[in-house]
């Protein structure tokens, strides 16, 4: 059976390795996996989207449809609401308690109602975590984004992989063990 997680940010949050990581993770534990991703302006605080999609049989397309995916995990909490409609009924969302303007609130032409966010993700049942709270604790806010893949690996149930080398593998050497912390971290976030 196929399984779609999306990842959903704004640019520069780190989206794009959390999902790389997850991907290699899938492809080298044997799963056949599809990877899409989108930056939309991403440089000028734009959404960005990753798909994955994994299973042990055949996947034939990298696109979640809509009310397809498992799991939303959105590393800016309105990100959550504007991909819902992805969500399959019975999915799990993870929303980073995190509010990063856009440009269109910057210059006043849209509103960011915080209260209206939030009441809606509760509402939803999603896990709110704030992920950008244990990055500063850890000693470095860039890895966010390696505690929101905790949540995933943990979330998803695929624990059974070996994270940690893939981290060695895929992450420069000064920032390994941070980011192993980092992991560890999310994946404890998740009951």
């Amino acid at each position: 059976m196929t399984k779609s997680i999306m990842l959903v940010g704004v640019g520069g949050q780190g989206t794009i390795l959390a999902s790389k990581l997850l991907t290699i993770g899938l492809m080298e534990a044997g799963y056949d996996v599809k990877m899409s991703e989108i930056h939309g302006m991403s440089q000028r605080g734009g959404s960005v989207s990753s798909q994955v999609r994994y299973s042990k049989d055949q996947v034939y397309s990298p696109v979640i449809e809509i009310g397809g995916a498992d799991m939303i995990v959105s590393f800016e909490k309105v990100e959550a609401l504007r991909y819902l409609k992805y969500l399959k009924e019975g999915g799990t969302i993870v929303a980073n308690n995190y509010k990063m303007e856009s440009v269109a609130t910057i210059t006043g032409k849209a509103e960011y109602k915080v209260e209206e966010v939030d009441q809606k993700l509760k509402e939803l049942n999603a896990k709110v975590i704030n992920a950008a709270d244990k990055a500063a604790e850890l000693g470095n806010a860039k890895v966010m984004n390696i505690i929101l893949l905790g949540t995933v690996i943990k979330g998803m149930h695929l624990e059974d992989i070996d994270w940690e080398q893939i981290i060695r593998d895929n992450v420069k050497e000064k920032f390994i063990d941070i980011n192993i912390r980092a992991l560890n971290e999310g994946m404890a976030l998740v009951s």
